[in-house]
């Protein structure tokens, strides 16, 4: 390589930034090929390729301006995404042992770390604290491979993410008080001042960051200003708590946890995060970090190797002992430990940003906090510790898979999960796909079929075109959360006989329409299309109106009949809304019969028991003006229905669609006809027969009677 750097008539070290940028996007992609080869995690690449091209390797590039920003930034992001990735609901349900554990893991690594610097480095009271407090804190370098394994739900997994921010809270805080004693900010009022300051910042970030995003994703839609805004409050967020005295990286966390429910896991904008972060900014992170590093000082004097040997010791026993005692003290399982040791065990942000600090204060004139034996100590504890931990973490997660494979062997559904979404109108398309993308599966990645259905008589080319374009709009929002969408374009009698055809011939499981524009004063309120698709599957159907992005729903409110427990499809939506409740963070209440309410109850709590779920009895199922009070403009009403003929119908159920339309016009909401008994698409009935046009006048003479009535009722109310 030299050889070619002469060659082109290059001096060494390179400060083109073309070069630069080249090289460093070269060691990106081919690092991650060399190493997925040699079983070695992509961060050890990256630190390693960072110590050959920099100063202490072969000088081939120098450490600029571009190395601190782009490094700042994947610091940040590291964290950032820490936060944003959380489970905020298991933390929640673990809360206790979350707390007890982040306390064990954040208190031993101090002790141990302390005692050991203190007696066998021969270091000042100060200068251990802050090693300790390295030890202590540790990085979710291996969550990616619980990510991969579809593990993130794990309690064991909750508990390590949420201790996660307790140790490194603490961590940065130990680092904040040390380094202004040395710069001379601590006295009398330094405790009152900082206490007010980082109060007041975590208030701005926790009570107006969410409600600024919130309005923020709900008036601009563009893909890249939620981007470029999300990014501003990261930085925004570090940069304030950084003035009020701590390190910005807690703020970046912070900012991931309080943007957590807004932006859910399969969405485009999570996926362009990760993407971002994870191609380029952490990636130039961690190679700016290897190109500081002088190996070297390990094997020219016996202090820099002992130094790592002890550093590199006392920080992975006491992550294991702390997780040890976790799982003695709550009577958890031995996956559940070595879980909790592999996700706790790596060094990397915190631990590099004390180590950083400490490097640049002078005790005294020559003399630094934290020597560059510790500084390369400190890499190379890193080296080993990430090794550890994705070795412990892909250990675990492999033991736990094999258990589930057969505990659930005799509980796993044999109906095949596929969602068909017929599309028509492109003011709807955007947000079906994320509706049906917020109660998929999320280990499936193909599971979502978006239809567009041309009748048989239209042959206008403007058409064809203007369907193709639409279901390219629906593979493309797939694609922008890593699901592959397939899409069918198919020539039909109808509408309703493309949909059936299509619910037919690829097994769909269920169909999540956009609610009908009413054309005339005639029109039904579902639309007749919605109607005779109802009469002619008994498939889960789910009408869909929504007002605001899907990601700023900020509760979801269901009405659920009495009797809906003995319909067949009865926990299938119950799957649904849940799966819901948990991408999106946001609160359910159920109003249910007092007798539904155990059995929706059970399976919430065997199922998704970390979910926020409130139940309210609601016995007057006649009249949904009741719930009015309950269903602001920000929630999501959803009411389970039910075919006519079955046993959870009712006859009010004829009255749903004035309801819907005269109270909750302003409101978005589903209706849900959950799966029946007798999925033949020619089925017939005598309580349903295939021609139901005296139905229809029925239910108009009935419309009537109710708005004449219903009037009369509302002029007795005004007397009163």
């Amino acid at each position: 390589m030299l050889n070619l750097f002469l060659a082109l008539n290059i001096d060494l070290p390179i400060t083109n930034t073309t070069w630069i940028f080249f090289l460093v996007l070269i060691i990106i992609l081919f690092a991650p090929i060399l190493l997925d080869r040699l079983r070695i995690p992509h961060i050890i690449g990256m630190i390693l390729a960072g110590i050959v091209i920099g100063e202490y390797g072969f000088n081939i590039l120098e450490r600029d301006s571009s190395f601190e920003l782009f490094g700042k930034v994947g610091l940040y992001y590291i964290m950032f995404l820490g936060g944003l990735e959380m489970d905020m609901e298991d933390f929640k349900t673990n809360r206790s042992r979350t707390v007890v554990f982040g306390l064990l893991t954040f208190a031993t690594p101090m002790v141990l770390g302390i005692w050991s610097s203190y007696t066998l480095l021969d270091y000042s009271m100060v200068t251990s604290i802050l090693l300790a407090s390295m030890y202590a804190s540790h990085t979710l370098i291996a969550y990616p491979i619980v990510s991969r394994y579809g593990l993130s739900r794990l309690r064991s997994v909750s508990i390590s993410v949420g201790g996660t921010a307790i140790t490194v809270a603490l961590a940065l805080l130990i680092l904040a008080i040390i380094a202004g004693m040395y710069r001379g900010e601590i006295d009398q009022w330094f405790w009152i001042l900082m206490a007010v300051k980082v109060l007041l910042v975590f208030f701005i970030i926790i009570y107006i960051f969410p409600r600024i995003a919130r309005w923020f994703f709900r008036k601009y839609d563009d893909n890249i200003m939620q981007f470029v805004f999300v990014l501003a409050l990261v930085f925004l967020g570090g940069g304030l708590l950084e003035s009020a005295g701590l390190e910005g990286i807690l703020g970046a966390f912070m900012v991931g946890l309080v943007l957590n429910r807004l932006i859910p896991n399969l969405s485009p904008l999570m996926n362009r995060l990760e993407f971002v972060g994870n191609a380029l900014f952490i990636p130039y992170f961690l190679i700016g970090v290897g190109m500081i590093i002088d190996l070297r000082t390990l094997f020219q004097g016996g202090e820099a190797f002992k130094v790592a040997v002890v550093m590199t010791i006392v920080a992975t026993f006491s992550k294991w002992f702390s997780a040890f005692l976790t799982q003695k003290i709550y009577g958890m399982q031995p996956e559940e430990r070595t879980m909790m040791f592999g996700l706790s065990n790596a060094q990397a942000a915190a631990t590099l940003a004390a180590v950083l600090v400490g490097n640049s204060i002078e005790v005294s004139p020559g003399v630094l906090l934290l020597s560059d034996d510790v500084l390369n100590g400190t890499v190379v504890m890193i080296l080993f510790t990430c090794i550890i931990s994705s070795i412990m973490t892909e250990r675990a997660a492999r033991k736990f898979v094999v258990k589930e494979d057969f505990s659930d062997i005799e509980t796993k559904p044999q109906e095949q999960e596929k969602i068909l979404i017929p599309i028509a109108n492109p003011e709807t398309i955007e947000y079906l796909m994320n509706m049906a993308l917020v109660m998929k599966d999320e280990k499936a990645k193909d599971n979502l079929i978006a239809l567009n259905v041309i009748n048989d008589d239209v042959e206008s080319e403007s058409q064809k075109a203007h369907g193709k374009r639409q279901l390219e709009r629906a593979a493309a929002i797939g694609a922008a959360v890593d699901v592959k969408v397939e899409t069918v374009a198919r020539f039909d009698l109808n509408v309703t006989a493309g949909i059936l055809h299509t619910l037919q011939e690829y097994n769909a499981s269920e169909v999540v329409i956009g609610l009908h524009r009413k054309t005339n004063l005639m029109d039904s309120f579902l639309g007749t299309m919605t109607e005779n698709l109802l009469k002619a599957t008994r498939r889960q159907l789910m009408i869909v109106k929504c007002l605001m992005p899907v990601n700023t729903l900020r509760r979801i409110v269901v009405a659920v009949p009495s009797k809906a427990e003995f319909e067949p499809g009865f926990t299938k939506w119950i799957e649904r809304l849940c799966r819901m409740g948990r991408n999106l963070g946001c609160m359910i209440h159920f109003y249910t019969h007092s007798n539904t309410k155990p059995y929706v109850e059970s399976y919430i709590n065997k199922n998704y028991s970390g979910i926020r779920v409130e139940y309210f009895d609601f016995p007057e199922w006649d009249d949904l003006l009741l719930l009015t009070s309950v269903v602001n403009y920000d929630h999501l009403f959803v009411v389970v229905s039910a075919r006519r003929g079955y046993i959870s119908y009712k006859s009010s159920f004829d009255r749903l669609p004035m309801q819907l339309m005269r109270y909750y016009y302003d409101n978005s909401f589903m209706v849900i006809f959950p799966d029946q008994q007798g999925d033949v698409l020619d089925q017939m009935s005598f309580s349903e027969p295939r021609r139901h046009a005296e139905v229809q006048q029925y239910s108009g003479i009935l419309a009537c009677l109710n708005r004449v009535f219903g009037k009369g009722k509302k002029v007795e109310k005004k007397k009163d």
